[in-house]
């Protein structure tokens, strides 16, 4: 925790907001997006999403193959539970709604279903998109694909299994993904395997957004390289978040903002 305090004050000291980008690709994401407070019908649905999830007191058994919770101790765990501690936030959602209704990507990749918070929202930022969603734990994928069902995102296909032995298999290195949004394993290591596995998937409009990236030392680390890779043109540090753009015609620039 004090580790996170620390990196956020640097992140505070460091961060600006739109008045200070001179690239018109990231001021234009910034002002039509980011900073878009215009309200959205689709808000209503994420909140009703959100709302019957913490509504739900049944117990499930969790299989966690991440860097593990550090709110639960137990592996047996309350739905209403894990929606307030360990899903999306509501800001957060409706970040990722308006950026994927900016951007319109046809195949959208999800690393780290979990309950769907975040599913919710990749579906409804473009109804017209195909999204693959993997989760791990069975109980999980379960409940969210349940979820999700329920709230018509028909456009959601919900794969149960280790990230890893998934993003090997020939289909998906055969796929080129418009965004891809990881939120499955807070581990320099798996971070960074993900990211080479996934590397042949881009396309130059492929918007990658890494979840938690000050989420510990070995993370930031992790982002560092990612930053440094030399198919990575531009990238934007929301300290949550931290998007990642392949686009062949920027000059290579790293932003830190506020959104």
């Amino acid at each position: 925790m004090l580790f996170q305090i620390q990196s956020y004050l640097k992140f505070l000291w460091h961060s600006k907001n739109e008045h200070a980008v001179h690239s018109p690709f990231v001021f234009s994401l910034l002002t039509k997006c980011f900073y878009d407070k215009k309200p959205k019908p689709e808000y209503d649905i994420l909140k009703k999403y959100r709302k019957t999830l913490l509504e739900n007191k049944n117990f499930i058994e969790v299989t966690d193959f991440g860097a593990g919770s550090r709110v639960f101790k137990s592996t047996r765990r309350q739905i209403s539970k894990i929606a307030q501690t360990a899903g999306i936030s509501p800001k957060r959602a409706e970040l990722l709604f308006r950026v994927t209704n900016y951007f319109q990507p046809e195949n959208i990749l999800e690393i780290g279903t979990s309950l769907g918070l975040a599913t919710s929202a990749l579906a409804l930022g473009n109804p017209k998109a195909k999204v693959v969603t993997i989760e791990g734990c069975p109980n999980t994928a379960n409940v969210a694909q349940n979820q999700l069902a329920e709230f018509d995102c028909k456009n959601v296909e919900n794969i149960i299994s280790e990230f890893e032995s998934f993003l090997i298999s020939e289909n998906i290195q055969a796929t080129n993904y418009n965004l891809i949004y990881f939120d499955g394993n807070h581990s320099k290591k798996a971070t960074l395997a993900y990211f080479d596995l996934l590397l042949p998937t881009i396309d130059n409009d492929s918007v990658w957004i890494f979840d938690d990236i000050h989420w510990s030392p070995e993370m930031e680390e992790a982002w560092k390289i990612i930053k440094s890779h030399p198919k990575v043109k531009v990238t934007i540090d929301t300290f949550q978040w931290g998007f990642v753009f392949f686009r062949r015609e920027q000059l290579k620039e790293h932003f830190i903002i506020r959104a």
